[in-house]
């Protein structure tokens, strides 16, 4: 297919990287040109704007950091709605607001484009393998337009229904379970050292008895051995997903008291650690607490 991906960050470089492996013919986008160079080089070719990116693509696919990214790069005459034809579709993988992808679906019926919320579960080197997990929804024909495009990112997809921001929410909810996750590996690491148990002897009972799920597998050894940079997810995009998730409660009338402590040691961890650590930094920030 013809494909157009906007957003080369560490995840969307991978993405790309994996479109092409598929087969895919891409044009790419970012705000700093210069990240393209690995994928030109492999027959991808850069646009000047968004908008050139979605001239002529069957499909638009953007990996961007926030709401405002993506916001910035769909509006306006240089737009990805200004380039998109008729019938094309939309693919969002990034973690945005429930609101602002029930935002987008409107948009996108409005001038005839499918659209599909499309977020994803793994870090940098499984999406470049082609093996991230993917929440997705949005009307069937839309649905069936992906599914290729998905397939090429995924070792699975799990379909969510017609209602495009039912993903968005699955996957706040989902992302507030990894940073539960960190605060419980935080929590109980800084109990055993406390009372002098060595960090990577705790991690060895954990990940050896029932605590060895994929989440714990990814996260324990960089909590266990205090290594969090480079950031695989950096701190600031997951106080900025926890801030989302809270938003996403409130408009629902969920209380979810967890999630506030979560947010808290998040911010905490960012003014102190800085903004390039990973969000297991927050495991320096409890065991300081």
């Amino acid at each position: 297919m013809d494909l157009a991906f906007l957003g080369l960050g560490q995840m969307g470089l991978g993405m790309a990287g994996a479109l092409l492996d598929a087969g895919h013919t891409l044009t790419v986008w970012n705000r700093s040109p210069d990240k393209a160079a690995a994928l030109t080089e492999r027959g991808a070719r850069l646009a000047r704007t968004p908008r050139e990116a979605a001239d002529g693509a069957q499909a638009v696919l953007t990996m961007v950091a926030d709401d405002a990214a993506l916001d910035a790069i769909l509006e306006g005459e240089d737009g990805i709605l200004a380039g998109m034809a008729p019938g094309a579709l939309h693919l969002s993988h990034s973690t945005i607001a429930v609101a602002t992808a029930d935002t987008l679906a409107e948009r996108h019926a409005a001038s005839g484009h499918h659209f599909v919320s499309a977020p994803v579960f793994g870090r940098p080197p499984v999406a470049a393998q082609g093996k991230l997990a993917i929440v997705a929804a949005g009307s069937p024909e839309a649905m069936e337009v992906a599914a290729p495009i998905l397939d090429a990112l995924g070792r699975m997809t799990f379909p969510m229904g017609d209602k495009p921001s039912a993903a968005n929410l699955v996957k706040l909810a989902g992302n507030f379970m990894i940073m539960a996750t960190v605060e419980a590996y935080g929590e109980a690491m800084a109990l055993g050292e406390k009372g002098g148990v060595a960090r990577d002897k705790m991690l060895e009972v954990f990940a050896g008895t029932i605590f060895d799920g994929a989440i714990h597998k990814v996260y324990g050894p960089p909590i266990a051995e205090r290594r969090h940079r480079p950031a695989g997810f950096a701190a600031p995009l997951g106080l900025k997903d926890m801030r989302l998730a809270s938003e996403a409660a409130k408009a629902v009338g969920a209380t979810l008291p967890l999630l506030d402590l979560v947010r808290a040691h998040l911010s905490e961890t960012v003014a102190i650690e800085g903004a390039d650590v990973d969000v297991t930094a927050m495991a320096e920030t409890i065991a300081k607490l």
